[in-house]
């Protein structure tokens, strides 16, 4: 059963937006080419010399590489979704009537935003260039987290409330399976070529991979005391995995179904994400409601050791990285914002308000396209009443 509104294939949406901002990020810009390689054999070192000079002022002239897109953020006690040009930092809109939104995934593509209603047992899909409703279909008893295959194919839905896993058809929003998975599913992510998903169980204390080909699991690794999220290196060797019993990241060896290392951080952690060439991994320390931490640890995966530690707001929960790694987006769940923080000096450069409790936040490299500053849309409640709340991970 699914409810579907209007077509989930569309062409993508292509904008090209140049702003330049007061925190646009300082980056290192790519070669310029050098002139004169023309020259004579008897002037081979003073055009060896020439060129580099050149080189080396074009490298200082270009500047820093624009930041664009949009950075969407799941309100969870908010019940909505808000959109923020990653160039501006400002919230361009607001999606209401997601009851209790957990988890958010922009498509490959850029042209989905997905999301996951904990209270409603739903998956909903938004039109990212007009904000509209696209479709709805029912998930497991409290889905948490959502994500989308690299080949934007497959949607895939973790239910903490009955340990499954629900394989949704991208296209058409109709189920493709549901399996069984350890006890209490969480946060998962696909490994960078698509053959299987890795999933954190956090009451089980494992990480379950998936086959996306057979929908079987293929390997129970446990891993310690209530993981709720993973990153995956880009080799798809590795995977790391938060650890909030023991305020900890753990390393895992995919292939010999093992930890191979561990490093502690300041606070109870929760969502981790790599840049995009596996050398930096942060880590938002969340914290408890109690005792909430305050921190985005950076650590080197390869060591695995924490090589900063940047200041963030309360209850840092949700973390993203652009693909240039240049910049990051953090929700803070206790003090409902989101810092920017800029990875080329470790440092926050600025806070943004949002919804409230925001938990998670996924980037698009499109640019928020034109559209309404507020928008309300009406999902349908799957939930029978019977199901229990995920754990606030």
């Amino acid at each position: 059963m699914f409810v579907r509104h209007g077509s989930l294939r569309r062409p993508l949406f292509l904008t090209v937006l140049v702003m330049t901002t007061a925190f646009s990020l300082t980056a290192c810009g790519q070669n310029s080419p050098v002139a004169d390689s023309a020259a004579s054999s008897g002037a081979t070192a003073a055009a060896q010399s020439d060129e580099s000079a050149a080189t080396d002022e074009g490298k200082e002239s270009q500047g820093p590489t624009a930041i664009e897109g949009t950075v969407w953020v799941a309100n969870e006690d908010g019940d909505s979704l808000s959109g923020i040009d990653a160039a501006t930092g400002a919230v361009v809109t607001t999606v209401s009537g997601i009851e209790s939104p957990h988890n958010v995934q922009v498509s490959p593509d850029g042209g989905t935003v997905w999301a996951v209603s904990g209270h409603a047992n739903a998956l909903v899909a938004l039109d990212a260039a007009t904000y509209e409703l696209l479709g709805t279909a029912p998930t497991g008893a409290s889905p948490a987290h959502v994500v989308v295959s690299p080949d934007g194919e497959q949607v895939l839905v973790t239910n903490s409330g009955d340990d499954t896993l629900s394989v949704y058809d991208a296209a058409s929003l109709e189920l493709r399976a549901t399996l069984d998975l350890s006890a209490g599913p969480h946060g998962l992510r696909p490994t960078p070529d698509g053959t299987a998903v890795v999933v954190a169980n956090t009451t089980a204390g494992t990480v379950d991979v998936v086959d996306t080909d057979t929908y079987e699991v293929t390997a129970t690794i446990p891993v310690g005391d209530s993981p709720p999220q993973v990153a995956v290196a880009p080799d798809g060797r590795y995977a790391y995995v938060s650890l909030v019993g023991s305020s900890s990241v753990v390393k895992v060896d995919l292939v010999e179904k093992r930890v191979t290392g561990s490093v502690s951080v300041p606070s109870p952690p929760v969502q981790l994400y790599l840049t995009e060439d596996g050398t930096r991994l942060l880590s938002a320390d969340q914290g408890t409601e109690d005792a909430p931490g305050s921190t985005v640890s950076v650590i080197d995966p390869g060591a695995m050791t924490v090589e900063a530690t940047i200041p963030a707001g309360s209850g840092p929960h949700g973390v993203v990285i652009e693909p240039t790694g240049q910049r990051a987006w953090v929700t803070n769940l206790y003090d409902d914002t989101v810092s920017v923080i800029d990875l080329s000096t470790d440092e926050t450069i600025t806070t943004v308000p949002v919804g409230k409790k925001p938990n998670g936040v996924s980037y698009s490299p499109e640019p928020p396209a034109p559209g309404p500053a507020t928008t309300s849309i009406s999902v349908p409640n799957y939930a029978t009443g019977a199901e229990g709340d995920h754990a606030e991970h």
